[in-house]
């Protein structure tokens, strides 16, 4: 069974950083695409960062030069460092993973960003 287990969350300073992980198994066929999306409340969600199988990365305008994604695929982990955040970065984190035949979601983990 395909499961996405991200982690990380938590209340930062603005200014501070984070690193968001996520844990994925039970794939049968290879990842083509993951990424990170965040929902604010009352906002729709976004794409943040996406990296392909070939380690080709795309990011958000909003996240370019303070935001990195990353993967260690010996690990099955994708990562998100954050740096600078800012309060209107503050959302939940959803890790998206795309193979063959369908998405997959994890359940997010909350990023809180106050002084």
């Amino acid at each position: 069974q395909v499961q996405l287990e991200e982690s990380g969350g938590g209340l930062v300073q603005p200014g501070g950083s984070l690193q968001l992980s996520c844990v994925s198994s039970g794939f049968t066929f290879g990842i083509f695409l993951m990424a990170w999306y965040r929902q604010a409340p009352g906002k729709q969600r976004e794409l943040v960062a996406a990296i392909s199988s070939g380690r080709s990365t795309s990011c958000a305008d909003s996240v370019k030069g303070r935001f990195n994604i990353s993967k260690d695929n010996a690990r099955r982990t994708l990562y998100l460092q954050m740096n600078s955040l800012k309060a209107e970065d503050a959302a939940d984190y959803g890790c998206h993973a795309q193979d063959q035949n369908q998405d997959y979601w994890g359940n997010g983990t909350q990023v809180t960003v106050s002084s």
